[in-house]
């Protein structure tokens, strides 16, 4: 199995949106530690298994982060279960993860099951409009999560979302500074290989999207840029 605390470069492809052979190629031969599958609107199972056919083809891990139930397809080397941590409907924290287990648990490997704890930071985002997620949080605010995630619930990954955004450093840094074993993921406005670099001083993994269906070129150069610079810090 492998071991996402080795991680430190992430590309997240949507599968609501288009993307053509050749760019999906150099997405998986990039260097990348792994491929996560995962988005918010239009999610079926038809493209996420139409997705996840494409990447297989290639040998580095592929994740689905899960957003709906009925999206969930074996297959996936892990899968990712996102919990908002700001969220102020329990649906988002536990709600929907309940209704999951209590349907799937029966055939369910826990040692695919990732817990994200999520933090949500982009209140224009589908996501936290989606989650009803409280995203008017200061740098203290997200510390706290990071301590709750660590030290009360246990959470192997706290995932600091700003979806479609870049997002300020000096949270992640404050969120960064208050773990010791959760690790760190970062998502968010990642469009070049400067702000790849910027918050790779402080998260343990950066996650890479939308720049793929925008400037793929500029996506692929974030790899090694990443690589060299997480843990430098």
């Amino acid at each position: 199995m492998y071991d996402f605390r080795e991680w430190k470069h992430i590309f997240k492809l949507d599968p609501n949106k288009e993307i053509k052979d050749e760019a999906l190629e150099q997405i998986c031969e990039s260097g990348t530690d792994a491929i996560m599958i995962g988005g918010t609107d239009g999610v079926t199972l038809e493209k996420v298994i139409n997705l996840m056919a494409r990447v297989r083809r290639y040998p580095l891990p592929c994740v689905l982060e899960i957003s709906t139930i009925d999206s969930i397809t074996p297959g996936f080397d892990l899968y990712f279960i996102p919990s908002v941590l700001n969220s102020s409907s329990r649906d988002w924290i536990l709600g929907q993860h309940h209704l999951a287990v209590k349907e799937f648990g029966h055939w369910i490997n826990w040692q695919e099951m990732i817990v994200e704890g999520y933090c949500i930071l982009n209140e224009n985002s589908k996501v936290a409009q989606l989650t009803n997620a409280m995203t008017k949080l200061d740098a203290e605010d997200v510390a706290a999560y990071a301590q709750m995630a660590e030290k009360m619930f246990h959470l192997p990954i706290l995932y600091i979302e700003y979806s479609g955004t870049y997002g300020n450093p000096e949270i992640v840094k404050s969120a960064k500074n208050h773990l010791e074993n959760t690790i760190l993921f970062y998502g968010g406005g990642i469009d070049s290989v400067a702000k790849a670099c910027e918050m790779a001083n402080y998260a343990d993994v950066v996650v890479v999207g939308n720049v793929i269906y925008e400037n793929i070129s500029e996506a692929l150069k974030t790899v090694q840029a990443v690589k060299a610079t997480v843990g430098n810090d």
